[in-house]
């Protein structure tokens, strides 16, 4: 895919919704998170972040009071 260097794979959205990536991990099995932007690589999902910016996950084990109002932002590794 030619946009790689914009697309967030498991850390970077758990990182920004503030839960482990095995966490991530398991809302996605479950169609909890938005449906990824890139799915070529097996167990590999990518999202560009742009999916993510201004949306709180609602349920059991998010900590809301640890992140407060602030929009975060998800930065790409790469």
């Amino acid at each position: 895919m030619a946009d790689d260097q914009q697309l967030c794979g498991y850390p970077e959205v758990a990182a920004h919704l503030g839960i482990s990536v095995r966490a991530a991990r398991s809302r996605k099995s479950r169609g909890r998170l938005q449906k990824p932007d890139d799915t070529s690589v097996p167990d590999r999902p990518r999202w560009k972040p742009a999916i993510f910016q201004g949306w709180r996950p609602v349920g059991r084990g998010f900590r809301s009071h640890l992140h407060g109002t602030s929009q975060h932002e998800i930065t790409p590794s790469g």
